[in-house]
C-alpha cells in the first residue's frame, strides 16, 4: 500500500524540480534577451529619428520617452516587471504596445505551426510505425529514401519548390497571403505547412522507425507473440505505447526548431505572422519587438519540454517505477 503513496511523492518531487528549473531558466533567458540589445549593432534613437538631424532636446524627450536614459539594471527591473504583467513596452516601428502588434500576428503563426504540427505527427508517427512493421520490405526502404530526401531539403528550399509546382505552374494552391475566412485561410496554409513540416517529418519517422525496431526486438513482445496473442495487439499494447517516449521527447525538441523555421517560411510566402514580423524587426531595429518574439520562442520551447518531462511517467510507466524506486 505504501508503493503508492511513494510513487505519487517522487513524481510530485520531480514535477518541482522541473517546474523551478524552467522559472530559473526564464529568469536567466528575459535577462539575455534584455541584453542583447546593447550588444545588437545601432541605436534606437538612430532609427526613432529616421535620418533627420534632431536638436539636442529632441533626443532627450525620445530618449526619456522610451525610458533609454535609465540604466540598465533600472531598465531590466522595469521591464522584466512590465513582461510579468503582460506589457512589453512600445514598438518603435508601429507605435503601439508591442503586445498588441504580436496579438494581431499570432493567430496565422498558431495556424501554420498547428497544421504542420498534425502533418508531423500523422504522416511521420504513421510513416515511422509502417516502415517498422515491414522492415527490410520495399516498403521500408521507400520509408528511409524519402526519409533522407526530406531530411535533407531546408524550409526554404521546400518553400521555393511547392511554390514553383504546385503554386504557380499547376495552380492547385496560392502561394501568397493569408486568406480570409476559415477554407480560404486553411488552402492558403497548406503548402506552407508543408514547407514548415518537411524537414520535422522525416525525424520525427526516423525516430518512431527506429523505437519501434527497438521494441519489436524486445524478449516480452517475442514472447507475447509466440503464445499466440494476434500481432496487431501486441503491437498496440506493447510495441506503439512504449516506443512513444522517444517520439514525445523529440517532439518536444521540434517546438523551437518550428518556431524558428517560421520566419522563412512565413516571409517567402508572404504571411503576416510572428516569423515575418521578426524578421522585419529585426531589419528595422525595432528592439522591443525582437526581444518580445525571442523570449516569447525560448519560454514556449522550455514550457513545452517541460510538460514533456512530467508527461513522460504517464507515457512510460517505466520511467515512474524507476524514479520511486531510488
Amino acid at each position: 500500500m505504501s508503493a503508492g503513496p511513494g510513487r505519487v511523492r517522487a513524481i510530485a518531487r520531480a514535477a518541482l524540480r522541473r517546474i523551478a528549473g524552467m522559472a530559473a531558466t526564464l529568469l536567466v533567458t528575459s535577462f539575455l534577451v534584455f541584453s542583447s540589445l546593447y550588444l545588437a549593432p545601432g541605436d534606437p534613437v538612430s532609427f526613432l529619428i529616421r535620418g533627420r538631424s534632431p536638436n539636442p532636446a529632441e533626443l532627450v524627450t525620445l530618449r526619456h520617452r522610451y525610458g533609454l536614459e535609465k540604466p540598465f539594471p533600472v531598465r531590466y527591473w522595469n521591464w522584466l516587471d512590465g513582461v510579468l504583467h503582460g506589457d512589453f513596452g512600445q514598438s518603435y516601428l508601429f507605435h503601439q504596445s508591442v503586445a498588441a502588434v504580436i496579438w494581431s500576428r499570432l493567430p496565422s503563426t498558431l495556424l501554420l505551426v498547428g497544421v504542420s504540427t498534425l502533418m508531423i505527427a500523422v504522416v511521420g508517427v504513421g510513416a515511422g510505425v509502417v516502415g517498422a512493421l515491414r522492415h527490410g520490405t520495399r516498403t521500408d526502404s521507400t520509408v528511409l529514401l524519402l526519409v533522407t530526401l526530406g531530411a535533407a531539403v531546408p524550409s526554404f528550399v521546400a518553400a521555393i519548390l511547392l511554390r514553383s509546382v504546385l503554386g504557380v505552374r499547376l495552380g492547385w494552391f496560392p502561394t501568397i497571403g493569408n486568406g480570409t475566412g476559415t477554407l480560404d485561410r486553411l488552402h492558403h496554409i497548406v503548402l506552407p505547412a508543408i514547407a514548415l513540416s518537411v524537414t520535422f517529418m522525416a525525424l520525427v519517422t526516423r525516430v518512431t522507425r527506429s523505437a519501434m525496431l527497438d521494441e519489436l526486438r524486445r524478449e516480452h513482445v517475442e514472447v507475447a507473440l509466440s503464445r499466440g496473442l494476434p500481432r496487431r495487439t501486441v503491437v498496440r499494447r506493447h510495441v506503439f505505447r512504449n516506443a512513444l517516449g522517444p517520439v514525445v521527447t523529440v517532439s518536444g525538441l521540434l517546438v523551437s526548431g518550428m518556431l524558428v523555421s517560421t520566419a522563412i517560411v512565413e516571409t517567402a510566402f508572404g504571411m503576416s505572422g510572428i516569423g515575418s514580423l521578426l524578421v522585419q524587426s529585426v531589419d528595422e531595429l525595432d528592439f522591443q519587438v525582437v526581444q518580445a518574439i525571442v523570449l516569447l520562442v525560448v519560454a514556449a520551447f522550455v514550457v513545452v519540454n517541460t510538460l514533456v518531462d512530467l508527461l513522460y511517467p504517464l507515457i512510460d510507466p517505466r520511467v515512474a517505477a524507476a524514479g520511486s524506486a531510488r
